[in-house]
């Protein structure tokens, strides 16, 4: 045996205890659930370590875990024969959280119990969870395949250190002791311990095993027998019939695989026969998770071969557009032995993949589309999940053209139809509302809701009656490169390009605009001269019935909002100058036709406005504010 080190917590981890320490779970039972399914996982990790290394069973193959008490200890202990942990394991894995995630998961805490236990089980760190009941744990392991001497002993009252020293343990695996807390003796009971198991672990496909206890006449109280017996139903729950599941079955497991504290949205449950046989069990959950926009973050599905785990962030298994997707994949035909260079090449991961995309994809619409009694609260989980993960659904548009038109259906958008910033409105919805002989559908990006309802861009339609789309999402501009058309009907910026009304605008008015444009030519050119720097071009516009002027894209122009979006990224975008479209109904406009002395500076500010309005920043605002204060000053 080694001589006891003592070494101090990570800051992070001191943080954490804290909020453990002071009860941050609103439910006590859930550390069970939390070290039991790191016990699972330790498992699962033997199973495929020892698919090329038979050894690592050491002649005990039957893995499980073992829940015990003891009541005169006042002790609760954890065991499982799954991989084990070194002594160097031990120290960082039990002692630091890691470096990824730390810091988002501190900023994420918000002070509210319940919203900040569901991320416990998240960022890694359920075994501290144990904190919450016990003022002491005492963690005991060996990895497998080490020698019995080089087994390892970790200890903490959870306060700033903890200490390691080398033991000898006979078996591989771990044993975590819960030194109970005062006023925690509930937990010390056979009663109470099953039923924590068989509410929370009941999934687990691994037998959870627990001593007998049977009531003994003579002492007159229920005594533990030296037999044990299975307290959870300790088979893998995607291989059960779907009729001998319940729902609270379901969304124990998802939290189990997921780490998440709230239930899912929906779920699918398919056994799949044909060319390839494989069964699914996927969710959507209710909330993003924090690393949601970490593209090489995928951690959703867990690929199992014939019952056996193989790995838990196989991405070949669904597309990056879904990463939000959580469940298990349990495939008859691939090896047990399956790589990723495999997974890569594999005909039946192809047809497992497009299987899957659809059957989430069918989810979705299930919830979007539902009809009858229970169309509100479905309809409602969608706004949930729009909510939280539409911004990543709009990622499919330009990556799976196959399912492209399915997912352009699930779209959701904030519109001028609604008062609200609410993304409740789709491309159908648009379609049944739009007027008479509207061949386009219109849209204007912006960074934000209020730049978007606030274009100058959206004045004439407004007048017409017509609606307009708002994009605010990063994603907008990316995704329209690739959505050009929705059910024959295009899709048009109300910024970029000439004004084209078509059947919306009649006869009389396309002459009244003409002459117009021929009463404003003089003017037009010299803008043009004067502001040959900062715009392509100068044109009398109809789409302002308020704002003396706007600017506009040229048609095969970057809009002024992905331009920015570029610049902010620090990427290079295109050169090109924005047109500056004027309002001849506009007074300032009209008083500008007979300005002489500082036509210049009077276009100079109508540009730098019109900009302004549509988000844009000065390239010299001391230059602009000079102008506007001497053009006050003459008024």
């Amino acid at each position: 045996m080694s001589e006891k080190q003592t070494l101090g917590f990570q800051a992070e981890v001191k943080q954490l205890l804290q909020l453990m320490i002071h009860s941050l779970y609103s439910n006590k039972e859930i550390f069970l659930r939390e070290l039991i399914s790191n016990a699972s996982d330790a498992s699962d990790k033997l199973r495929f370590e020892a698919i090329n290394n038979a050894a690592l069973y050491e002649n005990d193959s039957e893995l499980q875990i073992r829940v015990s008490f003891d009541k005169a200890a006042r002790t609760i202990t954890i065991s499982d024969n799954g991989i084990g942990m070194t002594k160097e394991d031990a120290i960082a894995h039990l002692g630091t959280i890691a470096k990824s995630g730390t810091k988002e998961f501190f900023g994420k805490l918000s002070g509210d119990q319940q919203k900040d236990a569901a991320m416990i089980g998240q960022f890694g760190v359920g075994f501290y969870s144990g904190f919450i009941v016990a003022d002491r744990i005492t963690v005991e392991s060996r990895r497998a395949g080490q020698p019995a001497a080089e087994g390892v002993r970790w200890e903490s009252e959870g306060s700033g250190d903890f200490s390691v020293e080398t033991i000898a343990k006979a078996n591989r695996g771990t044993d975590i002791i819960l030194h109970l807390r005062e006023g925690e003796d509930d937990f010390l009971s056979t009663w109470k311990l099953k039923s924590v198991i068989r509410t929370y672990s009941d999934h687990i496909s691994l037998p959870i095993k627990m001593q007998k206890e049977e009531w003994d006449e003579e002492k007159k109280e229920n005594v533990l027998k030296d037999e044990l017996e299975t307290v959870n139903q300790a088979s893998a729950l995607w291989a059960r019939s779907k009729s001998e599941v319940t729902q609270e079955q379901y969304d124990e497991f998802y939290k189990h695989i997921s780490h998440d504290y709230s239930a899912p949205l929906s779920h699918t449950h398919n056994r799949v026969e044909g060319r390839s046989e494989y069964t699914q069990l996927l969710y959507i959950p209710a909330r993003a998770p924090f690393d949601l926009w970490d593209r090489n973050k995928r951690g959703g599905i867990k690929l199992y071969v014939k019952r056996v785990f193989i790995m838990d962030d196989a991405e070949q298994l669904m597309p990056v557009y879904l990463r939000f997707v959580k469940g298990v994949i349990d495939s008859n035909d691939l090896p047990l032995n399956v790589s990723r260079e495999i997974l890569q090449e594999s005909r039946d991961i192809k047809a497992i993949r497009e299987g899957s995309t659809k059957r989430v994809l069918g989810m979705l619409e299930d919830l979007a589309n539902a009809e009858g009694e229970e169309a509100a609260a479905k309809h409602e989980k969608y706004a949930t999940f729009w909510k939280e993960f539409g911004q990543v659904l709009k990622e499919g548009i330009g990556e799976d053209h196959a399912n492209k038109d399915r997912i352009a259906k699930l779209l959701r958008f904030a519109s001028t139809h609604n008062d609200s910033d609410a993304q409740n409105v789709s491309l159908a919805d648009y379609l049944a509302r739009a007027k008479e002989g509207q061949d386009k559908i219109y849209y204007v990006t912006a960074d934000s809701y209020a730049t978007a309802k606030n274009s100058p861009h959206l004045e004439i339609f407004r007048k017409k009656g017509v609606e307009v789309l708002l994009l605010t999402d990063r994603v907008d501009e990316w995704m329209l490169s690739f959505l050009s058309e929705f059910e024959g009907k295009e899709l048009a910026s109300v910024a970029k390009g000439g004004l084209d009304l078509g059947k919306l605008e009649d006869e009389a008015e396309k002459k009244q605009h003409e002459e117009t444009e021929t009463q404003f030519k003089e003017l037009v050119e010299k803008m043009k001269a004067a502001l040959a720097d900062k715009a392509k071009d100068v044109r009398v516009t109809f789409r302002l019935t308020d704002s003396p002027a706007c600017l506009v894209a040229d048609e095969h122009d970057l809009s002024g909002n992905l331009a920015r979006m570029l610049k902010a990224a620090g990427q290079a975008a295109p050169e090109s100058k924005p047109i500056l479209e004027i309002n001849p109904d506009h007074p300032l406009v009209q008083k500008l036709k007979y300005e002489e002395a500082k036509f210049a500076d009077w276009s100079h500010i109508l540009f730098d406005q019109a900009l302004l309005a549509e988000g844009g920043n000065l390239s010299d605002p001391s230059g602009f504010v000079k102008r506007l204060n001497e053009m006050l000053l003459n008024a």
